[in-house]
């Protein structure tokens, strides 16, 4: 996928991460002239009618929610790519650290950081709830800390709307 232009403006760079049915690629938009997060339906997935709806039942429920502690989604698309079809979320891309590697750097949290995270997720989870969004799969590892300490709730993947 490196090098790959998908939707004839994002250019992907490099592989950041990926759970068991999806890769995620830090891109550029070369419309907006802005760096973003690609996810990437697994190419093992992409035949699959439940997958697929899977992938886009993700998009649209991650794309209504609005909160500065959500990944904000930009686009979907589906294309084909070297006869092969692929489908993808453009979402904000984070400059930062899962919550499972800043646990695991600093080998645990202060109480006052604790409450303060669990705020911000908190805060996170109530706007998917008011949006009839249930988020199923917390854990640090689908929770990104900023660079300025912000928290960043993301993988939709498997929530129900």
């Amino acid at each position: 996928m490196i090098g790959t232009i998908l939707g004839e403006r994002y250019e992907i760079l490099e592989r950041i991460g990926g759970g068991g049915m999806a890769d995620v690629y830090k891109a550029y938009c070369k419309i907006l002239d802005r760096v973003v997060a690609v996810k990437v339906l697994k190419q093992d997935f992409a035949d699959d009618k439940d997958f697929v709806g899977k992938f886009k039942r993700e998009s649209h429920s991650a794309a209504k929610l609005t909160h500065p502690n959500i990944v904000s989604v930009f686009d979907v698309g589906d294309e084909v790519v070297e006869g092969k079809h692929v489908y993808y979320i453009v979402m904000e891309f984070i400059d930062g650290k899962t919550l499972k590697e800043v646990i695991k750097d600093a080998g645990h949290l202060s109480v006052d950081k604790s409450i303060y995270y669990l705020k911000e997720i908190a805060d996170a989870l109530r706007v998917a709830h008011n949006n009839n969004i249930v988020h199923r799969d917390i854990k640090p590892q689908n929770i990104m800390v900023t660079k300025d300490d912000t928290i960043k709730v993301t993988d939709f993947g498997i929530a129900k709307a």
